[in-house]
């Protein structure tokens, strides 16, 4: 397994309530369906909403449409026992990416506001990329030092060499 340390985030804090209300809007949901949002800005610009379930957050079928130049994902709890703790998903149309079947950015910047605001203990799983017929399977774990870590299995699709 390979891991990356999260890089420091550029933009944390609440979502402002317009920007929140259209990403709402584009994924199809309730404002109530919302327990905790949060900008997760390692770079992208990420934004994160968090729902109750992973299984809602698997349900979404959002209208990126509504919010093209968004960086924003959602995630939700699998029930105590399962084998991951939470679904995630990422929706970058900002960048020209429907969704991501795995993103370490998104994974990092998220771990790092779920293990530091006690939403997640210091060592969980994340499924991702079950809606796209992908098996993303992400470890995501705090040091005590505060270091949050991301890790995974990975596929070599190619191999090369480049001089610059």
């Amino acid at each position: 397994m390979l891991s990356f340390a999260a890089p420091p985030t550029r933009r944390t804090g609440e979502l402002e309530e317009e920007y929140l209300e259209q990403v709402v809007a584009a994924f199809g949901i309730d404002r109530d369906q919302v327990l905790a949002h949060q900008w997760v800005d390692n770079g992208p610009g990420w934004a994160v909403v968090r729902l109750a379930t992973a299984q809602e957050v698997l349900d979404l079928e959002p209208d990126l449409s509504r919010i093209p130049t968004a960086m924003v994902g959602a995630i939700g709890a699998y029930p105590p026992g399962s084998e991951h703790a939470f679904e995630l998903r990422t929706f970058a149309p900002g960048a020209g990416v429907v969704e991501d079947p795995v993103c370490g950015s998104m994974n990092a910047s998220v771990g790092q506001w779920m293990t530091g605001s006690g939403a997640a203990p210091t060592s969980y799983k994340v499924s991702q990329g079950a809606r796209l017929g992908r098996a993303g399977d992400i470890t995501i774990t705090a040091d005590s030092d505060g270091s949050v870590w991301v890790g995974g299995a990975t596929t070599t699709c190619f191999r090369g060499t480049a001089t610059l």
